[in-house]
Protein backbone atom coordinates (compact mmCIF):
# COMPACT_ATOMS: atom_id res chain seq x y z
CA UNK A 1 0.00 0.00 0.00
CA UNK A 2 1.29 3.21 -1.06
CA UNK A 3 1.91 6.39 1.57
CA UNK A 4 -0.07 9.46 1.51
CA UNK A 5 1.41 12.39 1.75
CA UNK A 6 -0.41 14.38 -1.04
CA UNK A 7 -0.23 17.95 -0.05
CA UNK A 8 1.46 20.04 2.67
CA UNK A 9 1.00 19.89 6.48
CA UNK A 10 -1.35 21.73 7.77
CA UNK A 11 -0.76 25.41 8.53
CA UNK A 12 2.00 25.40 5.84
CA UNK A 13 1.28 27.34 2.46
CA UNK A 14 0.36 24.48 -0.39
CA UNK A 15 3.41 24.87 -3.58
CA UNK A 16 3.25 22.18 -6.02
CA UNK A 17 6.79 21.72 -6.48
CA UNK A 18 7.03 20.33 -2.87
CA UNK A 19 4.25 17.45 -3.47
CA UNK A 20 5.72 14.17 -3.42
CA UNK A 21 5.50 12.75 -7.03
CA UNK A 22 6.41 9.26 -6.97
CA UNK A 23 3.89 7.20 -4.67
CA UNK A 24 2.25 4.75 -6.92
CA UNK A 25 0.75 1.15 -6.45
CA UNK A 26 3.35 -1.21 -7.99
CA UNK A 27 1.32 -4.28 -8.22
CA UNK A 28 -2.49 -4.12 -10.25
CA UNK A 29 -4.16 -6.41 -7.06
CA UNK A 30 -2.79 -3.72 -4.39
CA UNK A 31 -4.87 -0.67 -6.13
CA UNK A 32 -7.67 -2.74 -7.29
CA UNK A 33 -8.21 -3.50 -3.18
CA UNK A 34 -7.62 -0.38 -2.33
CA UNK A 35 -10.06 1.04 -4.83
CA UNK A 36 -12.81 -0.91 -3.93
CA UNK A 37 -11.95 -0.59 -0.19
CA UNK A 38 -12.75 3.24 -0.58
CA UNK A 39 -15.38 2.94 -3.29
CA UNK A 40 -17.58 1.24 -0.63
CA UNK A 41 -16.85 4.15 1.89
CA UNK A 42 -17.73 6.44 -0.53
CA UNK A 43 -20.89 4.41 -0.93
CA UNK A 44 -21.88 4.98 2.71
CA UNK A 45 -20.69 8.60 2.81
CA UNK A 46 -23.76 9.15 -0.09
CA UNK A 47 -26.22 6.69 2.04
CA UNK A 48 -25.60 9.06 4.81
CA UNK A 49 -26.27 12.32 3.12
CA UNK A 50 -29.07 10.68 1.83
CA UNK A 51 -30.43 10.04 5.16
CA UNK A 52 -29.55 13.39 6.15
CA UNK A 53 -30.53 15.66 3.86
CA UNK A 54 -26.87 16.45 3.94
CA UNK A 55 -25.42 18.46 0.75
CA UNK A 56 -22.01 18.54 -0.57
CA UNK A 57 -19.92 20.04 -3.03
CA UNK A 58 -16.92 18.39 -4.77
CA UNK A 59 -14.50 20.46 -6.62
CA UNK A 60 -11.87 19.27 -8.87
CA UNK A 61 -9.44 21.74 -10.33
CA UNK A 62 -5.72 20.74 -11.96
CA UNK A 63 -4.11 20.98 -14.95
CA UNK A 64 -5.00 19.57 -18.25
CA UNK A 65 -4.42 15.48 -18.80
CA UNK A 66 -4.45 15.23 -15.13
CA UNK A 67 -6.78 12.57 -14.64
CA UNK A 68 -9.62 14.63 -13.25
CA UNK A 69 -12.40 12.53 -15.72
CA UNK A 70 -11.19 9.18 -14.68
CA UNK A 71 -10.81 10.62 -10.87
CA UNK A 72 -14.71 11.54 -11.26
CA UNK A 73 -15.70 8.37 -12.80
CA UNK A 74 -14.32 6.28 -10.42
CA UNK A 75 -15.36 8.58 -7.42
CA UNK A 76 -19.24 7.86 -9.16
CA UNK A 77 -19.11 4.49 -10.19
CA UNK A 78 -20.32 2.85 -6.92
CA UNK A 79 -22.81 5.50 -6.14
CA UNK A 80 -26.68 5.87 -6.59
CA UNK A 81 -27.02 8.24 -9.95
CA UNK A 82 -29.96 9.79 -7.95
CA UNK A 83 -28.20 10.89 -5.41
CA UNK A 84 -25.06 12.82 -7.74
CA UNK A 85 -24.55 15.46 -10.13
CA UNK A 86 -21.60 16.13 -12.50
CA UNK A 87 -21.30 19.14 -14.08
CA UNK A 88 -18.51 19.77 -16.20
CA UNK A 89 -17.60 23.43 -16.76
CA UNK A 90 -16.57 25.19 -20.18
CA UNK A 91 -16.86 28.94 -21.77
CA UNK A 92 -19.83 30.11 -19.99
CA UNK A 93 -23.14 29.58 -22.56
CA UNK A 94 -24.69 32.84 -24.28
CA UNK A 95 -27.50 33.21 -21.82
CA UNK A 96 -24.86 32.85 -19.21
CA UNK A 97 -22.84 35.68 -20.77
CA UNK A 98 -23.47 38.96 -19.44
CA UNK A 99 -24.39 37.61 -15.98
CA UNK A 100 -22.29 37.58 -13.11
CA UNK A 101 -19.98 34.66 -13.51
CA UNK A 102 -21.06 33.24 -10.27
CA UNK A 103 -24.79 32.79 -11.24
CA UNK A 104 -24.12 29.40 -13.03
CA UNK A 105 -22.61 27.94 -10.67
CA UNK A 106 -25.70 28.63 -8.06
CA UNK A 107 -28.14 27.10 -10.00
CA UNK A 108 -26.11 23.70 -9.73
CA UNK A 109 -25.93 23.64 -6.10
CA UNK A 110 -26.83 20.38 -5.01
CA UNK A 111 -30.51 19.43 -3.99
CA UNK A 112 -31.58 18.18 -0.11
CA UNK A 113 -29.53 14.59 0.14
CA UNK A 114 -27.37 15.40 -3.02
CA UNK A 115 -23.66 15.73 -3.98
CA UNK A 116 -22.78 17.84 -7.01
CA UNK A 117 -19.32 17.60 -8.25
CA UNK A 118 -17.97 20.20 -10.56
CA UNK A 119 -15.34 19.39 -13.08
CA UNK A 120 -13.88 22.81 -13.18
CA UNK A 121 -15.69 25.33 -11.13
CA UNK A 122 -15.61 29.04 -10.60
CA UNK A 123 -12.24 29.38 -10.00
CA UNK A 124 -11.54 29.69 -13.50
CA UNK A 125 -11.53 33.68 -12.72
CA UNK A 126 -8.38 33.46 -10.94
CA UNK A 127 -6.75 31.17 -13.23
CA UNK A 128 -7.80 30.47 -17.16
CA UNK A 129 -9.39 34.26 -17.32
CA UNK A 130 -6.39 36.06 -14.90
CA UNK A 131 -3.91 34.07 -17.39
CA UNK A 132 -5.39 34.29 -20.99
CA UNK A 133 -6.50 38.32 -20.25
CA UNK A 134 -10.71 37.27 -20.09
CA UNK A 135 -10.94 38.95 -17.14
CA UNK A 136 -9.30 42.05 -15.82
CA UNK A 137 -6.88 42.46 -13.16
CA UNK A 138 -9.89 44.41 -10.82
CA UNK A 139 -11.98 41.53 -11.81
CA UNK A 140 -10.08 38.91 -11.17
CA UNK A 141 -8.73 40.48 -8.05
CA UNK A 142 -12.33 40.95 -6.72
CA UNK A 143 -12.84 37.50 -7.38
CA UNK A 144 -10.90 36.48 -4.55
CA UNK A 145 -13.21 38.08 -2.10
CA UNK A 146 -16.46 36.73 -4.13
CA UNK A 147 -15.19 33.07 -4.15
CA UNK A 148 -14.66 33.13 -0.10
CA UNK A 149 -17.90 34.86 0.44
CA UNK A 150 -19.71 32.10 -2.02
CA UNK A 151 -18.45 29.05 -0.37
CA UNK A 152 -18.63 31.19 3.30
CA UNK A 153 -22.19 31.11 2.45
CA UNK A 154 -22.50 27.57 1.41
CA UNK A 155 -20.52 25.99 4.53
CA UNK A 156 -22.69 28.57 6.69
CA UNK A 157 -25.95 26.70 5.35
CA UNK A 158 -24.35 23.44 6.07
CA UNK A 159 -22.91 22.61 2.53
CA UNK A 160 -19.64 20.78 2.69
CA UNK A 161 -17.17 21.81 0.49
CA UNK A 162 -14.22 19.73 -0.94
CA UNK A 163 -11.70 21.26 -3.21
CA UNK A 164 -9.02 19.06 -4.88
CA UNK A 165 -6.07 20.38 -7.03
CA UNK A 166 -4.62 17.79 -9.23
CA UNK A 167 -1.02 18.06 -10.26
CA UNK A 168 1.06 16.68 -13.01
CA UNK A 169 4.51 17.33 -13.93
CA UNK A 170 5.34 18.92 -17.52
CA UNK A 171 7.41 16.08 -18.33
CA UNK A 172 4.16 13.69 -17.54
CA UNK A 173 1.63 15.97 -19.22
CA UNK A 174 3.97 15.99 -22.58
CA UNK A 175 3.44 12.39 -22.36
CA UNK A 176 -0.57 12.81 -21.98
CA UNK A 177 -0.41 14.76 -24.55
CA UNK A 178 1.59 12.84 -26.82
CA UNK A 179 -0.95 9.17 -26.21
CA UNK A 180 -3.91 11.08 -26.56
CA UNK A 181 -2.58 13.02 -30.11
CA UNK A 182 -1.39 8.93 -31.22
CA UNK A 183 -5.27 7.45 -29.82
CA UNK A 184 -7.92 8.20 -32.43
CA UNK A 185 -9.98 7.64 -29.60
CA UNK A 186 -8.52 10.35 -27.11
CA UNK A 187 -8.10 13.31 -30.21
CA UNK A 188 -11.23 14.74 -28.43
CA UNK A 189 -9.72 15.00 -25.21
CA UNK A 190 -6.78 17.71 -26.52
CA UNK A 191 -7.43 21.48 -27.74
CA UNK A 192 -5.24 24.01 -29.50
CA UNK A 193 -6.51 25.79 -25.95
CA UNK A 194 -4.73 23.08 -23.99
CA UNK A 195 -1.43 23.27 -25.93
CA UNK A 196 -1.74 27.11 -25.26
CA UNK A 197 -2.30 26.78 -21.76
CA UNK A 198 0.94 24.51 -21.68
CA UNK A 199 2.58 27.35 -23.11
CA UNK A 200 2.08 29.82 -20.26
CA UNK A 201 2.43 26.85 -17.84
CA UNK A 202 4.56 29.33 -15.00
CA UNK A 203 2.31 32.21 -15.25
CA UNK A 204 -0.49 28.91 -14.14
CA UNK A 205 1.52 28.44 -11.29
CA UNK A 206 2.00 31.26 -10.21
CA UNK A 207 -1.98 31.74 -10.50
CA UNK A 208 -2.48 28.17 -8.64
CA UNK A 209 -0.36 29.33 -5.91
CA UNK A 210 -1.93 32.74 -5.19
CA UNK A 211 -5.55 30.96 -5.69
CA UNK A 212 -4.10 28.40 -2.84
CA UNK A 213 -3.26 31.45 -0.63
CA UNK A 214 -6.46 33.42 -1.06
CA UNK A 215 -9.02 30.86 -1.26
CA UNK A 216 -7.84 27.91 0.79
CA UNK A 217 -10.12 28.41 4.12
CA UNK A 218 -11.11 25.94 7.29
CA UNK A 219 -14.00 25.15 6.30
CA UNK A 220 -13.24 24.72 2.55
CA UNK A 221 -9.37 24.10 2.37
CA UNK A 222 -8.05 22.95 -0.48
CA UNK A 223 -5.94 19.41 -1.19
CA UNK A 224 -3.29 19.03 -3.80
CA UNK A 225 -2.94 15.59 -5.29
CA UNK A 226 0.04 14.25 -6.65
CA UNK A 227 -1.15 12.54 -9.81
CA UNK A 228 1.90 11.46 -12.06
CA UNK A 229 0.42 8.17 -11.52
CA UNK A 230 -3.50 7.43 -12.28
CA UNK A 231 -3.93 4.62 -9.90
CA UNK A 232 -2.65 5.98 -6.90
CA UNK A 233 -3.95 9.45 -7.81
CA UNK A 234 -8.22 7.55 -8.03
CA UNK A 235 -7.39 5.94 -4.98
CA UNK A 236 -6.17 9.33 -3.03
CA UNK A 237 -8.82 11.21 -4.98
CA UNK A 238 -11.90 9.17 -3.09
CA UNK A 239 -9.85 8.99 0.38
CA UNK A 240 -9.78 12.64 0.28
CA UNK A 241 -13.64 12.83 -0.21
CA UNK A 242 -14.41 10.09 2.35
CA UNK A 243 -12.43 11.83 5.02
CA UNK A 244 -13.71 15.25 4.11
CA UNK A 245 -17.14 14.70 3.90
CA UNK A 246 -17.32 11.85 6.40
CA UNK A 247 -15.67 14.11 9.45
CA UNK A 248 -18.58 14.57 12.01
CA UNK A 249 -21.25 12.46 10.27
CA UNK A 250 -22.58 9.26 10.98
CA UNK A 251 -21.81 6.50 8.19
CA UNK A 252 -24.16 4.18 9.86
CA UNK A 253 -27.12 3.24 8.53
CA UNK A 254 -30.64 4.52 10.33
CA UNK A 255 -32.79 1.74 11.96
CA UNK A 256 -35.74 0.91 10.22
CA UNK A 257 -39.14 2.95 10.53
CA UNK A 258 -41.24 1.07 13.18
CA UNK A 259 -44.65 1.66 11.44
CA UNK A 260 -42.73 -0.21 8.37
CA UNK A 261 -41.83 -3.17 10.50
CA UNK A 262 -44.96 -4.05 12.15
CA UNK A 263 -46.37 -3.48 8.35
CA UNK A 264 -43.96 -5.68 7.05
CA UNK A 265 -44.10 -8.17 9.67
CA UNK A 266 -47.51 -8.82 9.15
CA UNK A 267 -47.93 -8.54 5.44
CA UNK A 268 -44.81 -10.71 4.89
CA UNK A 269 -45.65 -13.04 7.60
CA UNK A 270 -42.43 -12.93 9.81
CA UNK A 271 -41.91 -11.88 12.75
CA UNK A 272 -40.79 -8.55 13.59
CA UNK A 273 -37.68 -9.21 15.64
CA UNK A 274 -36.78 -11.40 12.60
CA UNK A 275 -36.43 -8.30 10.35
CA UNK A 276 -34.30 -6.85 13.21
CA UNK A 277 -31.92 -9.77 13.46
CA UNK A 278 -31.81 -11.02 9.45
CA UNK A 279 -33.38 -13.86 9.76
CA UNK A 280 -36.72 -14.68 7.97
CA UNK A 281 -39.07 -17.47 8.93
CA UNK A 282 -42.89 -17.76 8.55
CA UNK A 283 -45.13 -17.25 11.80
CA UNK A 284 -45.86 -20.32 14.01
CA UNK A 285 -44.12 -23.39 14.36
CA UNK A 286 -41.95 -25.39 11.98
CA UNK A 287 -43.54 -29.50 11.22
CA UNK A 288 -40.93 -31.62 11.86
CA UNK A 289 -39.25 -33.47 9.34
CA UNK A 290 -37.29 -36.76 8.59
Amino acid sequence: MAHRKSDEPAGKKIRLGKLDMNEYFAKRIDYESALAEVQTAMLHVQQAYYHSGRRAVIVFEGWDAAGKGGSIRRLTEPLDPRGFHVWPISAPRPDEQGRHYLYRFWMRLPQRGTIAVFDRSWYGRVLVERVEGLASKAQWERAYREINEFERMLTDDGVRVVKLFLHITKEEQLKRFVERLRNPYKHWKITSEDLRNRERRPQYEAAIHEMFDRTSTEDAPWRAIAANYKWQTRVEVLRRVVEMLGAGVRLTPPPIDPAVQKEAAAALGISAKAIIGGKGGKKGKRKKTG
